[in-house]
């Protein structure tokens, strides 16, 4: 499987453009750009599998180091500190890592209710950081 038979190769280039220079990636942001914000559960799990290397069903902060360049070959590595706080958003129970169950999907659209493909789960806000994201075990929903 490729990335880009899910999502678009020019949306995949926006959304590393606009995350290129160091401690400027934004999971949320990325996540709209890139369209994974858009796709459905089983969509996600796909590109989950895609980014999970040693396909253990969890990434853990080495795999997340090399998040964008699953993306594209050349895109740079994660710094440290956007390593550890996308693992703090998205690691739900705090052992580490991220299963595929609690995959870091951004809601879509926060001000419309429109959540873009799952139903909304509780915000993580350990280490100071507060992002929503989407349990894709619960049923599908479009609607808060």
């Amino acid at each position: 499987m490729s990335i880009t038979d899910v999502l678009s190769a020019d949306d995949i280039a926006a959304a590393l453009q606009e995350c290129q220079d160091p401690d400027t990636f934004e999971p949320q942001k990325f996540f709209q750009t890139s369209g994974l914000a858009k796709m459905s559960a089983s969509q996600v799990k796909d590109v989950f599998r895609f980014i999970d290397n040693d396909q253990s069903g969890y990434l853990d902060e080495e795999e997340l180091k090399f998040f964008l360049q699953k993306f594209e070959s050349g895109a740079r590595e994660l710094t440290k500190s956007e390593t550890k706080s996308l693992m703090a958003a998205a690691d739900n129970d705090g052992d580490g890592k991220i299963g595929a169950d609690g995959m870091f999907t951004p809601v879509r659209d926060l001000s419309s209710g429109s959540i873009g493909g799952g139903a909304l789960a509780m915000t993580s806000d350990r280490c100071g950081l507060k992002l929503p994201f989407l349990n894709l075990a619960e049923p599908q929903s479009s609607h808060l």
